[in-house]
């Protein structure tokens, strides 16, 4: 079981990689707990990986362990 589900806020932790956005704050708008095998998802280290959306629109995929409970500025 996830962190977070759909429609949380979230924030992107500090020690995230640049392309995550460190601490910018988003929403979840996909959760994958389970994965096909071989798929775009085995990047991904095992966990739960949700599709976060920016402020802005822009969308990306990040691991759980990169995401903390956010709240809207």
């Amino acid at each position: 079981m996830g962190k977070f589900t759909y429609d949380d806020v979230v924030r992107i932790v500090e020690t995230a990689d640049e392309s995550l956005r460190p601490g910018s704050v988003g929403w979840v708008v996909g959760v994958f707990e389970e994965r096909p095998v071989g798929s775009y998802f085995s990047q991904f280290p095992p966990g739960v990986v949700y599709t976060v959306e920016y402020e802005d629109g822009e969308a990306k995929e990040v691991h759980e362990d990169f995401l903390e409970a956010g709240r809207l500025p």
